[in-house]
């Protein structure tokens, strides 16, 4: 047994050092970066903020994340004609999800294609794919990467997940532009009580980053974030891009119906009985639930155990007002910092540990 005694960080465990700045308003700091990706030597601009592919993860979020430039992977279990009515301008702004089989991925190609023919994006490289499994950390799912680069030399991969620096440089080395960072931070996601198994986000980030930034790759931190500050904490870790599910459900472009429910309160009426308040929900779960399981596998497999777990998230309204609240605390950290652009947040800002008192704030 080998026991590791350096102390590992997570987002409660640090804060943000304030620095003079010569930035005058939040308006001077610049959200967008600009991307040239390892393998598939594309292009592309957009703010590095990505929408998780759970229930959070649709095309109605697509069409607004397309307005604000930032990405939304949609969950493997769309079929080809939810694709095909999806409008344009959130085609382009989606990440097409598969996990490790061979039938998901000949579905990725026979969609891209007819995406092609129905003149939604103009290439089938256009697509980019996103392969996300739980456990990265085998050699079947380097070996699959391996083979999608091998006949996809041109399109943009993310592989995951994973938490520690030799494997991202092995699925990096294999084919992956991006790799996803993250065992067992999401907000649904019980892989830590379940299996005992986790690496703190900061911590992970900043070794991965290195790892995946020598080999000119990248890293997107998936999970963990649950808060503008934590956004920001991120990108100073030198996170390439953040994934993001929990912030993001309990929104109208969330799947799912409003569940209604009602309490009773300590208040009484005018003919002394108690109120009843109203408060509204959405169903928000994690792939690895029973629920998920049962809703789009026929059933948790006899072999496994659930670990994700589902929760009722109070109604938060439009996903506008949550993107813009985050936005919003991007750029007061760049002027908090003196950075003039989320891709300078590494370079300007600097982390200091603290350990968790600060979390009654």
């Amino acid at each position: 047994m080998l026991l590791e005694s350096d102390q590992k960080l997570d987002f409660n465990d640090v804060l943000i050092r304030p620095k003079r700045s010569t930035l005058e308003s939040r308006r001077q700091m610049i959200l967008e970066r600009k991307f040239k990706t390892k393998w598939a030597q594309r292009e592309f601009t957009c703010v590095p903020i990505v929408c998780a592919n759970m229930a959070t993860g649709t095309f109605r979020m697509a069409d607004v994340f397309s307005e604000y430039n930032m990405l939304v992977a949609i969950h493997k279990f769309h079929t080809k004609e939810n694709w095909l009515n999806a409008s344009k301008n959130a085609i382009s702004a989606s990440m097409f999800t598969i996990g490790m089989s061979d039938e998901e991925y000949e579905n990725f190609k026979d969609i891209r294609h007819a995406l092609v023919d129905a003149k939604k994006i103009d290439n089938p490289d256009d697509l980019f794919l996103c392969i996300d499994i739980a456990n990265g950390y085998t050699q079947r799912f380097a070996s699959f990467i391996r083979k999608i680069r091998e006949e996809n030399p041109n399109i943009v991969m993310i592989a995951g997940n994973v938490a520690t620096p030799e494997m991202v440089q092995e699925l990096i080395i294999a084919g992956a532009d991006y790799v996803k960072i993250g065992i067992g931070p999401g907000s649904q996601c019980t892989t830590r009580l379940k299996a005992g198994v986790g690496y703190p986000q900061i911590s992970a980030s900043l070794e991965c980053a290195d790892a995946a930034h020598g080999l000119n790759g990248g890293i997107i931190l998936d999970g963990g974030v649950r808060s503008p500050g934590d956004a920001a904490k991120a990108f100073i870790a030198n996170a390439d891009m953040i994934m993001i599910g929990g912030m993001f459900a309990g929104t109208d472009e969330q799947e799912g119906e409003l569940i209604t429910r009602r309490f009773l309160t300590n208040e009484l009426d005018e003919n002394n009985q108690q109120i009843i308040e109203e408060k509204q929900y959405k169903l928000f779960f994690g792939m690895s639930s029973d629920y998920a399981q049962e809703k789009f596998m026929s059933g948790m497999k006899t072999y496994r155990t659930s670990e994700g777990r589902k929760e009722e998230i109070l109604y938060k309204g439009a996903v506008r007002d949550v993107i813009d609240d985050l936005l919003g605390g991007l750029r007061s950290a760049g002027t908090y910092i003196g950075a003039s652009g989320i891709k300078t947040f590494g370079k300007c800002g600097t982390l200091i540990r603290v350990g968790r008192q600060h979390d009654r704030f």
